[in-house]
């Protein structure tokens, strides 16, 4: 069955291999991948849940933006979906300037060419992704929209059962929870979570800067006033991610966009010249914490994405994360022995354990980067500050480092 909407009524009945519960481009992704292994896929979205138009003209740039790896662009290469994005909003990230605090900071970077790859990362915005899954999802084969509100997850003899607010339900052999950090997949499957708020939101907004950003992304650890990245979009552009504390984050929101250029110019310098607002009043925060339940999976169910972990992102992973979890799930489920059905608790059991590992190093290490450089005791500044500079100085660790993040 081709990629369509599909009106619900009390007496409808989706049957399909996977129901993918989601609208982000994880579950989008998860979609494709399932689709084009063979498999049937229905996809619940929220009632008021729409394809991303494609706008007229030149469109304003988006203010959430990811930093992609190896890993999602392998994915997404695979599904042929990265060929579909705009490239001309797609900037390549060749270095990564990583900036303590203090009189004496520390200083870090890694750059692609010590790495051995074109580029270390790629710059993508939110609408520019979903875009191109879009396009991709409507010449799917074999994926059904259904809009709708799920009520209820039941399991069934061969499967499971997700029932919707008008009567009607989606039937399958394994449910992919991708509906992001406040799953109601993982809800209905009763996993626990461990959940801390950072107290800091997320104030990102975009800026056109004087002189060419060559690439680098930079980064400033400020200890109290929290951690601001300055990403490359492409031309003179740059994305600010600023992870501030909430007292903070409040001031910012508050200020004129011109008044945070200001703020941001005194900690790039020269570095890029004078900073402007790309557009007015493009800014948002979002809230932080760190997310972290006891499974990711249950009996025929699986999650991916926000619904699987929730960190910290100060070093830009989170949604790759979620692409290396549908890249896992994918693999894990084509490498099942042919009497077990995709749903099966041992196939499901394998995901879990493949997963575990890059799962908990991630959430470590932000979490552990977060409290260290939201410390402002003065050893602990100085002793974070040397071990950055030590690190740099250090390139059979520091390659381990990029090999990792950038999910090769």
């Amino acid at each position: 069955m081709p990629y369509m909407t599909s009106p619900n009524s009390s007496s409808a009945r989706h049957q399909s291999a996977v129901c993918i519960v989601g609208n982000g481009a994880i579950a989008k992704t998860a979609a494709l991948g399932f689709a084009q292994a063979g498999h049937s896929v229905t996809v619940l979205v929220p009632p008021s849940a729409s394809i991303t138009p494609a706008a007229a003209g030149e469109p304003a740039w988006d203010v959430r933006v990811y930093a992609l790896n190896h890993t999602a662009h392998g994915l997404l290469s695979s599904l042929k979906v990265w060929g579909a994005l705009d490239m001309d909003r797609v900037a390549a990230v060749d270095t990564m300037a990583v900036n303590g605090d203090g009189a004496r900071p520390g200083d870090l970077a890694f750059d692609a060419f010590g790495a051995h790859v074109g580029a270390l990362a790629w710059i993508v915005e939110d609408r520019n992704l979903n875009q191109a899954l879009d396009a991709a999802l409507r010449f799917a084969a074999n994926v059904t929209i259904v809009q709708g509100r799920a009520v209820s997850l039941a399991l069934e003899a061969d499967g499971a059962s997700v029932r919707l607010a008008d009567g009607s339900a989606i039937a399958s052999a394994l449910v992919v929870g991708a509906d992001g950090g406040q799953s109601w997949v993982r809800g209905q499957c009763d996993i626990g979570v461990d959940y801390r708020a950072y107290h800091q939101r997320a104030v990102v907004a975009n800026f056109s800067c004087d002189k060419p950003h060559h690439g680098v992304a930079h980064q400033w650890f400020t200890g109290e006033e929290g951690i601001v990245a300055l990403l490359p979009l492409p031309g003179k552009r740059v994305s600010l991610v600023w992870s501030a504390p909430d007292a903070l984050a409040d001031t910012l929101m508050n200020e004129s966009l011109g008044e945070l250029a200001v703020r941001l110019a005194v900690l790039a310098g020269d570095k890029l010249g004078e900073l402007k607002p790309l557009q007015p009043e493009a800014v948002k925060d979002l809230p932080l914490a760190l997310i972290r339940p006891h499974a990711i999976v249950a009996p025929r169910v699986a999650l991916v994405g926000d619904a699987a972990h929730v960190v910290h992102p100060l070093a830009g992973h989170g949604m790759n994360l979620g692409f290396a979890d549908v890249a896992g799930l994918l693999k894990t489920i084509a490498a099942r022995e042919p009497q077990r059905a995709i749903g099966d608790e041992r196939v499901l059991a394998r995901y879990a354990r493949a997963r575990k590992e890059d799962i908990l190093l991630m959430q470590v290490a932000t979490d552990g980067l977060a409290r260290l450089f939201g410390t402002n005791l003065e050893p602990v500044r100085i002793a974070r500050n040397l071990g950055l500079n030590l690190l740099d100085k250090l390139p059979v660790l520091k390659r381990r480092l990029m090999s990792h993040a950038m999910g090769k």
